[in-house]
């Protein structure tokens, strides 16, 4: 009885563990994929519009045949920083007063209200970027309101539920005798929390972070409504400007021949951007531990 009973066991063990590996075999796979696609078709393009001249080009005229994405890959970098600056201290201590100061009653208002902006479209940020976001940048800041500016604070709030779940899931769980090591030692609850259990959650945090800076460097739609979609080189804040993500969608729908790869090429790019930030992530993580 006994046998059989663990014969019964271990075949759903060994089924489970299939059936696991086959999970990880398909997201390799779709994975591997995409790179596949993407550099299949974006590098003869890059051979035949010149690296260089693709890369550093600052003029983008597909009509002319010349495709230069310096000035996509700066307004990328530039909004994606600009959010960073901007969302990563309030998701940071929000997560902090979450984990560790929020009231009870207070944090079941908190918490549903996070999970909801992680759960709200693209588009319906873009649409109140457009309505709210664009007209208070141009009534306060100067310029027309669609600009790098307004982007950027779009995304700092887009970016938000990303930084606030997964540091404040890494804060609860940093063992609770750091926090009673802290006060062993005279400290108060905020110095405790702040130099005793916010650097125990580090990687977490950290990882948060991450997870902010690939949505924001990869989001389209709602940057499309607000950033201007103009490809040049900003001089300032309140200039228009367009990212890598932008760029493709609005012209990939009438985009052909070279124009098309050179589109698929500027996803290649964006694509070794992401590759380059989880590879900082996973250094970082390794240099930790």
């Amino acid at each position: 009885m006994e046998t059989s009973r663990y014969k019964v066991l271990q075949m759903r063990e060994n089924a489970m563990h299939v059936l696991f590996l086959t999970a990880a075999c398909a997201s390799v796979l779709a994975v591997g994929l995409i790179c596949i696609f993407l550099f299949a078709n974006g590098i003869p393009a890059m051979a035949e519009i010149g690296l260089f001249d693709f890369l550093l080009g600052e003029k983008w005229k597909p009509g002319n045949d010349i495709y230069g994405i310096m000035p996509m890959i700066l307004g990328s970098i530039y909004t994606t920083a600009g959010a960073i600056l901007l969302g990563v201290p309030v998701g940071v201590l929000m997560a902090i007063f979450m984990a560790r100061f929020c009231p009870g009653k207070l944090y079941k208002i908190l918490k549903p209200a996070v999970d909801l902006l992680a759960g709200i479209p693209s588009i319906v940020y873009g649409f109140f970027g457009l309505i709210v976001l664009v007209p208070f940048v141009r009534n306060h800041f100067g310029g027309d309101g669609q600009s790098m500016l307004t982007a950027s604070i779009l995304l700092a709030i887009m970016i938000l539920p990303s930084i606030i779940s997964v540091s404040e899931s890494s804060l609860r769980a940093v063992p609770e005798s750091y926090y009673e090591g802290g006060l062993a030692l005279g400290a108060s609850h905020e110095r405790s929390v702040f130099f005793a259990v916010v650097p125990a959650a580090s990687s977490g945090i950290l990882a948060g972070i991450i997870l902010g800076v690939g949505r924001a460097i990869g989001e389209t739609m709602a940057v499309m409504m607000v950033v201007g979609n103009q490809p040049r080189v900003p001089d300032s804040l309140l200039d228009g400007i367009r990212t890598l993500t932008t760029n493709i969608v609005m012209e990939m729908g009438y985009a052909t021949d070279l124009h098309r790869e050179a589109l698929v090429a500027t996803a290649v790019v964006l694509f070794v951007f992401v590759l380059m930030i989880n590879l900082a992530f996973s250094l970082l993580k390794r240099k930790e531990r």
